[in-house]
């Protein structure tokens, strides 16, 4: 899946809050990949990273994957093709949910 050009539909721009929990705001753009499914049944949900202002709709590379090793199913990571980022660095900007969930990161 690293390296796969996706097309991302942003439900929860940056600086949004999350619909249930609304002491979480997201520093992140975060959305879902149309018709591709996660382990949950429901479509494969994707941080953005590299981009600083909230979106609607993005295309770009898929960096890491966050595979949640106490949930069944894993988030994707994308960036603008070519933008990388190191493994330290995806576990910070995607601590604000990450926490919850105990996670290995794949670049």
């Amino acid at each position: 899946m690293i390296g796969k050009i996706v097309k991302v539909i942003v439900d929860r721009p940056k600086g949004s809050f999350h619909p249930q929990y609304k002491d979480i705001v997201y520093p992140l753009n975060y959305g879902y990949v149309d018709g591709v499914l996660a382990g949950d049944g429901e479509e494969q949900d994707v941080y953005i990273m590299g981009i600083d202002y909230p979106l609607e709709k993005f295309e770009g590379e898929i960096i890491a994957i966050i595979h949640r090793i106490n949930d069944i199913e894993d988030k994707w990571v994308v960036a603008p093709k070519g933008n990388r980022f190191t493994k330290e660095e995806i576990i910070e900007a995607t601590e604000f949910q990450e926490k919850f969930f105990n996670i290995d990161v794949i670049v």
